[in-house]
């Protein structure tokens, strides 16, 4: 799997886990240098707290268009630091 935007590949992996309809990348196989914490955070009933980033590229930003649970409730443990990617991010085979 591959998260592209603009044609530049932001994460790679063919060990993503998939949650919801969601590939989430092993935090070795993203370009953290892409992404920048935003302040916004949500709160999933069953996975727990997760934190956004932007994704940038070339000065152009998409906001919270990334977000991983850090410290995940013991039902999504195997999501712990995975990195996901929606929005304009595509997330190709």
């Amino acid at each position: 799997m591959k998260a592209v935007y603009k044609g530049i590949i932001i994460a790679e992996s063919d060990k993503t886990v998939l949650a919801e309809n969601n590939h989430y990348f092993p935090p070795d196989t993203v370009h953290m240098e892409y992404l920048e914490k935003s302040e916004n955070t949500y709160t999933c009933p069953w996975k727990g707290d997760a934190f956004y980033y932007d994704v940038v590229v070339d000065g152009d930003r998409v906001q919270d268009a990334a977000w991983v649970y850090p410290d995940p409730k013991d039902e999504a443990r195997h999501l712990k630091g995975h990195i996901a990617f929606w929005k304009d991010i595509e997330v190709l085979e």
